[in-house]
């Protein structure tokens, strides 16, 4: 990399053929680390999924996958946190366990519903300094036209604080029987941080639809992640629409890492646009609290 600039072949070599290349030519990750494009995954999440077990659901069995693939930084959530309602030992525990690991920055999980919520996001800030924190509205029962997601929104605004709403979680047709949980309406957003002007937030998983993306696309505090962006030409279309605010995201252990990485890879990309969605979105979003 050169002058903020990279060429294809890094962008590979950072990727799932690095592994391949080390052995090929019996270099180490160590030899090969100093010209690895920098990528920040800003959607992975921490410990297990209620319904089934994952590939990766095992921390340090996901961190090793990560490292693999030249993935430099993680921003992790808690799959405990959709379903317990003591939001502060999941977050402490989430804390906890980003700690072993040098990789991974914890993005705690909020649920306005619950009684005391503002305690526990003060907490994230103060207590665990984190960057930002991550909703689940469909699973916690309430509206991004709710009153209280304006006012969690504004708080986290005035703390200095990104926020991730994850759009989805899990495809309709693999969800449990028990738990059907729709998409999160998005229609609500571009109003409510149009009265909140210094909300940043981060859309997860969303596959894009063009009419959503353009709806979207009004507010440029928004950013997106590449997690579930479908298509040969999927994401070149959304950078179109949404030039400088897309992230990448892995959504690993629901999905596998590698398929974002393909995304990169396959699609008709400059140098900078892949520079862009390596790193850039996501320092951009988080602003002055970057650590």
């Amino acid at each position: 990399m050169t002058d903020g600039t990279l060429n294809r072949r890094e962008l590979l070599a950072s990727s799932l053929v690095l592994g391949a290349a080390c052995t090929m030519v019996n270099t180490t990750a160590a030899e090969t680390n100093s010209k690895r494009l920098r990528i920040i995954d800003t959607n992975v999440s921490l410990f297990h999924w209620p319904f089934r077990r994952l590939p990766l659901d095992d921390t340090e069995t996901l961190v090793a996958k990560l490292r693999s693939l030249g993935i430099t930084e993680a921003w992790a959530s808690s799959f405990e946190g959709i379903f317990h309602r003591d939001i502060r030992s999941v977050n402490t525990r989430l804390t906890e366990e980003c700690a072993r690991f040098p990789e991974l920055q914890p993005i705690g999980v909020i649920n306005p519903n619950l009684p005391g919520w503002p305690d526990d996001f003060r907490r994230c800030c103060e207590q665990h300094q984190m960057a930002g924190v991550r909703l689940f509205p469909n699973y916690h029962g309430y509206t991004l036209a709710d009153d209280v997601f304006r006012e969690f929104l504004a708080m986290a605004a005035e703390a200095g604080r990104f926020v991730q709403i994850a759009q989805t979680l899990e495809d309709r047709r693999t969800q449990s029987s028990l738990v059907h949980v729709e998409d999160v309406d998005l229609s609500p957003l571009p109003q409510i941080m149009q009265s909140v002007p210094r909300a940043r937030v981060q859309i997860l998983n969303l596959r894009p639809r063009a009419n959503v993306v353009k709806m979207l696309q009004l507010i440029d505090r928004i950013t997106f992640d590449i997690a579930r962006v479908d298509g040969t030409d999927g994401l070149a279309e959304l950078l179109r629409l949404v030039p400088e605010r897309i992230a990448f995201g892995t959504h690993a252990p629901f999905l596998i890492p590698e398929a974002a990485l393909i995304r990169l890879s396959e699609n008709p990309l400059t140098d900078d646009q892949i520079f862009s969605i390596a790193n850039r979105a996501a320092a951009n979003l988080t602003g002055a609290v970057r650590r």
